[in-house]
């Protein structure tokens, strides 16, 4: 990336968003099955707007915190496979704003390229 740009990124990267209110994901790569993970789980959002666990009301910490299980698992064996799962499939769709939805395929595209390479993939 070109030296102009990454610095664009990193300060882009400091903008405040509103969170997804469908929820957020952990992407995650099962390099046995050759697959990537998006591990969907649910919350609330505050009049804070600080994402908050939908049974008890506690804020959820960026940092670690109690396990949490994910609502709905989607797997798919490249980064557009699973984008449309996430954007087109049945039923309810777990993201419901579209800068989400452009954050979740860079963040696949990235995954997917990590997991062709062989290299692990960490989340931005």
């Amino acid at each position: 990336m070109a030296e102009g740009t990454s610095s664009l990124d990193d300060q882009l990267s400091q903008r405040f968003i509103d969170l997804d209110p469908s929820g957020y994901f952990l992407i995650k790569l099962d390099a046995d099955a050759g697959e990537l993970v998006a591990e969907h789980y649910s919350n609330d959002v505050d009049e804070r707007g600080r994402a908050t666990d939908p049974e008890t009301g506690e804020v959820l910490s960026c940092r670690g915190g109690g396990p949490r299980s994910p609502k709905t698992v989607f797997r798919g064996r490249t980064a557009k496979e699973l984008g449309i799962a996430l954007t087109e499939g049945d039923g309810g769709l777990p993201v419901s704003r579209l800068d989400h939805a452009l954050y979740l395929g860079r963040e696949l595209q990235k995954a997917e390229a990590c997991l062709k390479a062989g290299l692990s993939y960490c989340q931005d």
